[in-house]
């Protein structure tokens, strides 16, 4: 690194980190979203709040109420005498859910025929409605078989015996956390080098750097270096607070993480350098990185599976750079991944990180003459 490109990154740095709202721009709102996304952010279910409706009093019933009554999953809200008030706690929402059982629920038990359970779920959100509907049914499947161990049944043909690999608790903590090393570090890189020739352009100091013995890949490097630099600390700091403070597994090579960071960084970057060329002013470099981060964000498969989305959406992910550093993070925290299981992740990032590149230095030299 020559020493123009040395002194252009150590005052990039500087105009970031001396100033008293920049650095806590780049520490404060990190962590608290960290912690915020930790606590709050998760697909599990608890104490979802539910209604009984027994009109049947019999043992058997009161056993299935129990049931539902001692799960950490429901909260018992309501115990109702008629099926008026069904409508009407739902559409309220003060509960999520209202399980009926019939009147001959325990005869039918007692005398072997089936004994239907109606679970009436709000549907106005689709994804909760299908998480209440599934614990519901395990817990109707328990019931099922401790009964027919109880009192001599057939047992089912078969049962279902569920294990799941990487994740045995099924814990969803463990899958959105290391999702937000990629976000975050993706937000915080993209404001810093996005920002960082808009604000030399409203200070009235970019065109001191064009008289210079500055060549225009020099000014390139040295915009982009400082973003890379705080990109890795950042990312850093956000896998040690994922490891040390949310105990999720770290389970794979430390090397492979870090050379796919390194990738995404440097992809990152060209994005970012791109925006601040095409930038006239800061406020503009914000509106670009936000237009750039909301798809990039929601075509990643951060919160929703890329399998899920039409074909064409899927093709349009290939161009995102987050989607490779998801795969790449989760792989390593949770599976054990090692560099020689992710080259179909890296490659990609290391293609783009190039072309975004060249194409931001593109853009440089085309706004400098």
């Amino acid at each position: 690194m020559s020493r123009q490109i040395l002194a252009l990154l150590v005052k990039e740095l500087l105009a970031v980190l001396a100033d008293a709202r920049s650095r806590w721009l780049l520490i404060g709102p990190p962590l608290i979203q960290l912690v915020v996304f930790g606590y709050a952010a998760s697909f599990d279910l608890s104490h979802v709040p539910i209604a009984i409706y027994d009109q049947d009093g019999g043992e058997a019933s009161r056993d299935l109420i129990a049931r539902f009554a001692g799960s950490p999953t429901f909260a018992v809200e309501a115990v109702l005498r008629s099926s008026r008030r069904i409508d009407e706690l739902i559409d309220s929402r003060r509960v999520e859910a209202v399980v009926v059982l019939d009147q001959g629920f325990s005869r039918d038990l007692h005398t072997g025929k089936p004994a239907p359970v109606q679970v009436i779920v709000d549907g106005r959100n689709s994804n909760t409605g299908l998480l209440i509907e599934g614990y519901a049914g395990t817990i109707l499947t328990d019931f099922g078989l401790a009964w027919a161990a109880d009192h001599g049944g057939a047992p089912p043909a078969a049962v279902l015996d569920m294990r799941a690999l990487y994740n045995q608790t099924l814990d969803s903590h463990w899958f959105i956390i290391p999702g937000i090393v990629a976000l975050l570090t993706q937000v915080i890189t993209l404001l810093v080098v996005g920002l960082s020739v808009a604000r030399e352009r409203e200070l009235g100091t970019f065109d001191q750097l064009l008289v210079t013995p500055l060549r225009p890949i020099d000014i390139l490097l040295g915009k982009g270096l400082p973003g890379l630099v705080i990109g890795l600390v950042e990312a850093s700091v956000i896998i040690a607070v994922t490891v040390l403070w949310f105990h999720v597994p770290l389970r794979g090579s430390l090397a492979a993480l870090y050379f796919g960071l390194l990738l995404f960084v440097l992809a990152v970057t060209g994005i970012g350098l791109a925006i601040s060329a095409l930038s006239a002013t800061q406020q503009q470099a914000l509106l670009g990185a936000f237009l750039f981060m909301v798809p990039s964000i929601i075509l990643s498969g951060f919160a929703t599976p890329i399998a899920n989305m039409p074909p064409w959406v899927q093709d349009l992910t290939l161009l995102n750079p987050m989607r490779y550093f998801l795969v790449i993070v989760r792989a390593v925290f949770l599976q054990g991944a090692d560099l020689s299981s992710l080259g179909s992740q890296l490659w990609p990032m290391a293609a783009m990180g190039l072309t975004t590149l060249a194409m931001a230095g593109w853009l440089f030299r085309r706004r400098m003459t």
